[in-house]
């Protein structure tokens, strides 16, 4: 800007509507101030005109020196636009938004003579718009971080201007969506009633709300149907005129679910109420009036409407009259918890005919624990109670029989205690019996045996092959009686109570058991396998002689040209498979189970051969004394368990030992 008349430029800077201070390029002192100017800077005009600028505006000077020393260098002009200055305005520190320019004035040569600085304060504007600004974010944050579904569609086309998350979720849809028309990417809402209000809303501005509307959409391929509220409300530019709507949406699937269950509930509740014959009523606390069922008008013979609920009373019988006066006012008081439960007589006041009623309610009170209506339902019990008073008449018969019964039952209790008293010191008897007669027989059976090997010496020479043979038949008989009295004496000392049970690891009996087979093992080529066995509760040395007579068993009847093969297999007993032992219900019980491939049973002899001396063998075939199993039952027994051979075959033996867990 080239000037030649600074009387020009006076009259130009003072009359201008915007601040303008002049400076010399040289001195930088204002020569000239205008009134705008003056009331941007907030400073007296003494203390701007010829003053060294920077002097008088040194709380900018760092920021700007700089380039107003580059304009009258240069030559060319500097603006900023709404910079944010810190200005001592009217002797006190503000923060102002101010546009301004700084405009080089050259003489005719081109030469910087001076330097017009324009000021315009757009302080108000910038908060203004700052305040706008934040609105918008603030409202866009909400828009956009709201728990509710939110939509903008704008246009007859429903173009999807904004969609929050949630209402993507709703859609099944990811935000490529938005910018587009909305029945384009989501087409099945064209079968929906949305199109159709949302023009309507359109049309007429007016805001419309739908409560509870089935609408399925299609997510991933998949139908899924809900129930919905939703709001379309109109967007209006400046002139008034719509041009979209924001759509709001809320599951409300699940309540519109518990809706129609509550009200099949109470339909069914309606069902049976009528199908169990029952009557409904109900106490209104503020007037004290009374409503009845139809079927309670028919009991009581009238119809209580408009009525007090005192005036029922008198149609109850004299003796519960007051005690159901004092039960609904106390129903009435919270401390009661407001449960109401009376059994009355009612009198039909026409027929005098007796009805007895069992009445249940429950009150119900406001926020202030105050009641307000006592709720209940009536059941006719007059012949439920006749049978009952019957019944206890019986009862009472009953246990008087019960009680000469029980008399007879002690008497023969006592005859029992008796018989087994007698039966212990019997079986006391003969288990003492039992030891002396098999300790005595072991005495002469050794001398038969010592005379018959004396004897065999002597004249061995002198037998032909027939005295041999007979000789031989009286040493064989003489070991299996030995066998024989021993076997006995052992069983006889099994029952005995003298043990004391402790922990006994089956692992290490069952290796104890091989051990003492591992001859015969070898020489049989038997294979015995075993799964994890437990360590139970017991007598030791009668756990030993169970395994070691149960594996003998197995060992003793092989077939021959067969590898025997021996399973033991350990597991928890089912209550089925416990059920027919006659064992303790509800207690554990291992099933310890012994199988072998050898000559096995007939199914009906599993019971014979746990009795003593039974065999199901000649005794030239397998050699043994119908002993072994019949101990192992009493060892079982005697652990409070039980033992079968349920299972077995001709293909191979089974024996299932159970014993408590």
């Amino acid at each position: 800007m080239n000037i030649e008349n600074e009387k020009e430029l006076y009259l130009l800077v003072m009359s201008a509507p915007v601040g303008i201070c002049v400076l010399d390029a040289d001195t930088l002192k204002a020569e000239i101030v205008n009134d705008s100017f003056i009331a941007v800077a907030g400073k007296p005009r003494e203390a701007i005109l010829d003053r060294f600028y920077w002097d008088t505006f040194s709380e900018v000077r760092e920021y700007y020196e700089a380039a107003l020393a580059g304009v009258v260098s240069d030559g060319k002009t500097f603006s900023a636009n709404e910079a944010e200055l810190i200005l001592i305005r009217n002797g006190r520190e503000e923060t102002v938004y101010v546009t301004f320019v700084y405009t080089p004035l050259k003489s005719a040569k081109g030469k910087v003579e001076k330097i017009a600085i324009w000021v315009l304060e757009n302080t108000p504007q910038v908060i203004q718009r700052r305040k706008v600004e934040e609105s918008e974010k603030f409202a866009r944050t909400v828009f956009y971080n709201s728990p509710v579904a939110k939509i903008v569609l704008i246009g007859s086309n429903m173009l999807l201007r904004e969609a929050n998350e949630k209402m993507l979720d709703f859609f099944g849809k990811k935000p490529s969506i938005i910018g587009t028309p909305i029945l384009e990417t989501v087409p099945e809402l064209k079968n929906t009633r949305l199109p159709d209000e949302y023009q309507h809303v359109l049309r007429t501005g007016e805001t419309y709300t739908n409560s509870a509307e089935r609408i399925e959409l299609i997510k991933d391929g998949i139908s899924s149907v809900g129930y919905y509220d939703y709001t379309f409300k109109p967007l209006q530019d400046t002139d008034g005129s719509v041009y979209g709507v924001i759509f709001t949406i809320i599951d409300v699937t699940d309540q519109v679910i518990s809706r129609n269950r509550l009200e099949e509930a109470e339909l069914s509740m309606r069902g049976a109420v009528e199908l169990a014959q029952l009557g409904t009523w109900s106490i209104d606390v503020a007037t004290n009036g009374l409503t009845y069922s139809d079927r309670l008008i028919e009991w009581f013979g009238f119809d209580p409407a408009a009525k007090d609920y005192n005036e029922v009373i008198p149609i109850l019988s004299d003796e519960d009259q007051k005690r159901v006066a004092d039960a609904v006012a106390w129903a009435l008081n919270p401390q009661s918890g407001g449960l109401y439960d009376e059994i009355y007589t009612v009198i039909h006041p026409t027929t005098g005919n007796k009805r007895i009623l069992h009445a249940q309610g429950k009150t119900v009170f406001d926020p202030e624990g105050k009641p307000v209506r006592l709720n209940g339902t009536a059941q006719d019990i007059t012949i439920q109670t006749k049978l009952q008073i019957e019944l206890e008449n019986q009862v009472q018969q009953r246990t008087e029989e019960i009680a000469s019964v029980v008399e007879e039952l002690r008497a023969t209790n006592e005859e029992l205690e008796q018989t087994n008293l007698q039966l212990k010191h019997s079986n006391q008897e003969l288990e003492q019996f039992a030891y002396i007669a098999s300790h005595d027989l072991q005495e002469p059976l050794r001398k038969i045996s010592t005379f018959m090997e004396l004897l065999e010496s002597s004249i061995t020479n002198h037998l032909d092959e027939k005295s041999r043979s007979y000789i031989n038949k009286i040493k064989d008989a003489t070991v299996r009686m030995s066998k024989l009295i021993r076997d006995v004496l052992a069983y006889s000392a099994l029952p005995k109570n003298d043990y004391s049970f402790e922990e006994v690891n089956l692992e290490n009996t069952v290796k104890h058991a091989l051990e003492d087979y591992d001859v015969l093992l070898d020489r049989t080529g038997a294979a015995v396998t075993w799964n994890t066995l437990p360590i139970i509760k017991g007598i030791p040395l009668q756990m030993s002689q169970l395994f070691f007579n149960l594996i003998g068993n197995a060992l003793k009847f092989i077939r021959a040209d067969v590898q025997p093969k021996i399973q033991i297999h350990c597991s928890i007993a089912t209550p089925e498979e416990i059920r027919p032992l006659n064992l303790k219900e509800g207690a554990s019980y291992y099933k310890i189970q012994f199988t072998d491939n050898g000559i096995g049973m007939d199914p009906e002899n599993t019971h014979k051969i746990f009795s003593i001396f039974q065999r199901l063998h000649r005794k030239n075939e397998y050699v043994g004394t119908g002993i072994g199993l019949a101990m192992c039952k009493k060892i079982v027994q005697n652990h409070n368990g039980e033992i079968d051979a349920e299972g077995s075959s001709k293909n191979g033996a089974v024996f299932n030992v159970y014993l408590p867990a």
